[in-house]
């Protein structure tokens, strides 16, 4: 790991470090949440190193947005197909009802 690659991980650890009584003061599920934010945080390094003249904070959240934005669009995306497959299966069950006629 070079350099620049430690100097951001360092500043996201000690990030966590000073929301670590936040998270000490939340209740079990939420603090499940906050771990997965810090993680998101995290599978951003590559891109945040970039980043070092803003606080780390700006850059974890950031990466944190984008993180929640592609679970938003997976969502999105899996709520249409499902739709999709019901309204087909509402037509194949008209169009048998029709049969039956």
């Amino acid at each position: 790991m070079n350099r620049t690659d430690s100097t951001y991980q360092d500043a996201l650890d000690a990030m966590e470090t000073r929301w670590e009584a936040y998270r000490r003061a939340l209740p079990g599920t939420d603090r499940d949440a906050l771990d997965r934010l810090f993680e998101y945080a995290r599978a951003h390094a590559d891109a945040g190193r970039l980043q070092i003249h803003q606080p780390v904070e700006v850059t974890a959240f950031v990466s944190v947005l984008v993180e929640q934005q592609k679970r938003i669009d997976d969502l999105e995306d899996r709520l249409d197909h499902l739709k999709s497959d019901l309204n087909d299966e509402m037509r194949r069950g008209a169009a048998r009802s029709d049969e039956a006629r």
